[in-house]
């Protein structure tokens, strides 16, 4: 199937205008007041003090809720499932992810 140039051109013509009419720039009073609520929001949520022992009981305890799940996987395996397996996990997953955000603020 050929093209004439003409054709190819008013193509490329129609895709630009159409690229062009999606185009809305952003009001410079409006990009400087979403950069001022960036700062705001940067600045008015310090970071709260991590309390040390509550992260060490926090850890045991996922620690201790890890230790317990090989078995009952190996259970798990072979038909029998543990009544508390499911919320076991879901704790698992709440407590690291907890400890996860704290260590990283």
């Amino acid at each position: 199937m050929k093209f004439s140039g003409a054709t190819l051109l008013l193509s490329i013509l129609s895709m630009a205008l159409l690229c062009a009419a999606q185009y809305q720039p952003v009001p410079a009073g409006t990009r400087h007041a979403q950069e001022l609520e960036m700062q705001n929001e940067s600045t008015s949520n310090p970071p709260t003090p991590v309390d040390p022992a509550a992260l060490r009981r926090e850890a045991e305890q996922l620690a201790a809720l890890a230790a317990s799940l090989p078995r009952d996987v190996q259970k798990a395996n072979q038909g029998v499932l543990a009544k508390d397996l499911i919320p076991r996990l879901k704790e698992i997953e709440k407590l690291s992810k907890h400890l996860r955000n704290e260590l990283n603020h």
